[in-house]
């Protein structure tokens, strides 16, 4: 080999080396053989990921909201976020499929343990609030204990998603007392989040009766309560959309309801 042969070789086995060691800082690494595809043959960027919206205050609204417009064709289905993610997962798939939005209110300690799930919700389209830390009746507590809990899942919220959520749910009642909703608003939340339609779909009753417990009474501007982590909510989800859609009824997230 002559030398500018050698310096030649040599030339190219630095841009080789050069060229594995950017691809591998980027978290890619070269397929042997093959030259480095151009800009246009890698296909479209990644989606940046959906940021979480903070929740909004709606003038004229009280302190509590339970119901929507009535005027107009849309209910709020509403989730009780905890339980299994594979069951959480299959509740966003089949909404998602039916052209549905949903609202998960998620328990901050299910979010220590899954935080994919709150992403998760974000990228479906779906509302992402707050459930509480614990999920335990928070209506017996103090003020500042109420806000030790609202606050503990804001924080895992904010962390996960950059934002409280959109809504705060307080947790086993249906209906919060003057203490937490003094501590809701303190933690950022102008609003509590109620419901008029609950599905029980938490005693298990067979999809059919979940169904039935939320078609008896729902009504254009509905919330309806549901929940997550339960196998009759999965399989009744399909049958309680197709419902809706006969009733001419949409299911949106409860922040396009109340817009």
């Amino acid at each position: 080999m002559t030398p500018t042969d050698r310096r030649s070789a040599l030339r190219a086995g630095a841009a080789t080396a050069l060229a594995g060691a950017f691809a591998t800082a980027c978290g890619t690494r070269p397929t042997p053989g093959l030259a480095p595809a151009d800009a246009h043959s890698r296909g479209p960027a990644p989606a940046a990921p959906v940021a979480a919206p903070l929740p909004r205050r709606y003038p004229g609204r009280p302190a509590e909201i339970a119901t929507g417009p009535p005027d107009r064709p849309r209910v709020a289905l509403t989730f009780h976020g905890q339980g299994d993610p594979a069951l959480a997962r299959a509740v966003l798939e089949r909404a998602e499929h039916g052209g549905a939005r949903l609202t998960v209110l998620a328990v901050g300690d299910w979010l220590d343990r899954h935080p994919e799930m709150a992403r998760r919700v974000l990228d479906g389209g779906h509302d992402l609030g707050n459930h509480t830390q614990r999920h335990i009746g928070i209506n017996d507590m103090t003020e500042a204990e109420a806000y030790a809990e609202i606050d503990g899942c804001a924080r895992r919220l904010r962390r996960l998603t950059g934002s409280i959520g959109t809504w705060f749910r307080p947790s086993r009642t249906q209906h919060a007392n003057d203490t937490v909703r003094q501590a809701a608003q303190r933690a950022g939340y102008p609003h509590v989040l109620s419901y008029d339609v609950d599905s029980l779909d938490y005693t298990s009753p067979g999809p059919h009766a979940v169904v039935a417990n939320v078609t008896e009474r729902v009504r254009a501007g509905s919330i309806v309560s549901l929940h997550l982590g339960y196998p009759d909510t999965v399989t009744a989800l399909p049958l309680l959309l197709a419902d809706l859609d006969r009733r001419r009824l949409r299911a949106v997230t409860t922040t396009e309801l109340l817009s």
